[in-house]
């Protein structure tokens, strides 16, 4: 089977171009006449847009081209098997939990997990012991899980099925996943890894190593992230014995839509295909972009990124060059404020917390798009010179270190009902020592600062008080726009 070939891709064009017509659904036919303004848009990509017909297989039955092309992106990645996304990364850890826990299963999961991973325990009805990630003290920045949080965890509870792990961070650190998987292994547990933001990981000698070559039993990637996939489009890549891979397709079947999108899965083996063809010299194009910005913040008085401190090189943290988390050192702008900033001069960042803005640059950025951005941060640089020097904020720990291990946290539906009738919403200032009823969920990056059933601490208290005060959104209860935290009713 030929890396040069992208076979659903190929099926779909073969398809068009026979002339076949269409007495199936969806309803546009594959024409946009009825998208008016927005036909030229649509034009193109509704030619793909097809459905589970002769010649162009099925996702959830694969046996032509989509197995095909599942097959050639496990030989890319490093995998056993590999099974397409269309639900982006959130459908693979949905599936990744579900089949790893029966209901009442203990599984151990590091603490900054992305929401989806709660929905999966709360889907699972299974019970989570939280590890809280090291933190450096520098920057504020996860450094992930030590491994001798999770062996204290794992003597703790030896019930426990495994570890789950977000590696990299959303601000791109890795931490020692190969010292994770071995102590796992030995004990016969698995370690599950949301690598989202790491699909071109293991592609060039400058970016971090993938998780699968650490030893990961399950790993799930977004593809659209950081390579070249359509929005939604991801992977979900098994390999070795500890994962069932037969319930691993019964989940997949449950919480991705019956209806695929053809366009997001032909886009997936296009972005492979791309890979293998010369993803090394498109990633190298990339970093060039990156390495302009740095040279321009090197130095510079008032703009610097963040880089690997002491800390993170001294416990083995290596950093995705793609991501840079920009600060202002003179501490006149917060990171929400220069985000607004970029955004007002047509830059648009991955994000913003108290201190940093997040820029996330790809195999496709372009040194072009990277002299706006240097253009934009002197413009706002000489519009901001007067405004006085400010404090210089970091992010902190969100949670109490002194408990590194949680205990039991179980997730199930009827404790989530029984919380929603049983809440009452209070100002977010008084909101330390009381119950949290929902998750608070920071958007992006989508890690939930708050569980349902968890005490909130003083700390946890001032930091969402100050996220609301600097403006940061919030998915679900919307503590910046309400003032708020729902919590649960006083007995």
């Amino acid at each position: 089977m030929s890396q040069h070939r992208a076979p659903l891709y190929e099926a779909l064009a073969a398809h068009r171009e026979s002339g076949a017509l269409s007495f199936h659904v969806p309803g546009h036919k594959s024409e946009a006449q009825g998208y008016a303004e927005a036909e030229s848009y649509y034009r193109q990509i509704l030619l793909l847009d097809r459905t589970e017909i002769a010649g162009l297989d099925d996702l959830h039955h694969p046996e032509e081209a989509i197995k095909e092309a599942q097959t050639l992106a496990a030989a890319c990645f490093g995998a056993d098997e590999t099974f397409f996304l269309v639900n982006g990364s959130t459908a693979g850890n949905l599936a990744m939990i579900l089949a790893t826990c029966r209901r009442g299963d203990l599984l151990l999961v590091q603490r900054d997990a992305h929401k989806s991973v709660i929905h999966g325990l709360m889907l699972a009805g299974a019970q989570a012991v939280f590890i809280s990630p090291l933190w450096d003290p520098e920057s504020g920045l996860s450094m992930g899980v030590a491994a001798e949080d999770v062996v204290q965890a794992l003597d703790r509870y030896p019930e426990a099925k495994g570890l789950l792990v977000t590696n990299p961070s959303y601000y791109g650190i890795t931490s020692d996943l190969k010292a994770l998987s071995g102590l796992l292994h030995d004990r016969g547990k698995v370690l599950l890894v949301d690598e989202a933001h790491g699909a071109h990981f293991g592609f060039h000698p400058d970016v971090p190593a993938p998780a699968l070559s650490c030893g990961a039993d399950a790993v799930v990637q977004s593809t659209h992230k950081m390579l070249t996939a359509m929005t939604m489009g991801a992977m979900l890549h098994v390999q070795g014995p500890r994962i069932r891979r037969g319930v691993v397709r019964k989940a997949l079947a449950m919480v991705q839509s019956s209806s695929p999108s053809y366009p997001i899965m032909a886009s997936l083996d296009l972005s492979r295909r791309m890979l293998q063809e010369d993803g090394r010299e498109r990633i190298d194009r990339g970093l060039s972009a990156v390495r302009r910005v740095m040279a321009h913040l090197s130095g510079h008085s008032r703009w610097q990124a963040r880089g690997l401190t002491e800390r993170m090189l001294q416990i083995g943290c290596r950093q995705d060059p793609f991501k840079v988390a920009l600060y202002d050192v003179s501490g006149r702008l917060d990171g929400f404020a220069l985000k607004e900033r970029l955004e007002q001069q047509g830059c648009f960042p991955e994000l913003a917390d108290p201190m940093h803005v997040l820029l996330a640059f790809s195999l496709a950025s372009t040194e072009e798009a990277t002299q706006r951005l240097i253009e934009a941060l002197e413009r706002i640089n000489e519009e901001t010179q007067d405004e006085g020097s400010g404090t210089k904020p970091g992010l902190g720990e969100t949670e109490a270190a002194a408990q590194r291990i949680s205990e039991p946290v179980t997730f199930d539906w009827e404790a989530i009902h029984e919380g929603t009738e049983a809440k009452v919403t209070i100002p977010v200032a008084e909101c330390a020592g009381r119950i949290a009823a929902e998750m608070i969920v920071p958007y992006p990056p989508g890690i939930p600062v708050l569980y349902p059933g968890e005490r909130i601490t003083e700390r946890t208290g001032a930091h969402l008080t100050r996220l609301a005060a600097l403006g940061s959104r919030f998915h679900g209860h919307d503590v910046t726009a309400s003032g708020t935290v729902p919590v649960m009713e006083a007995r």
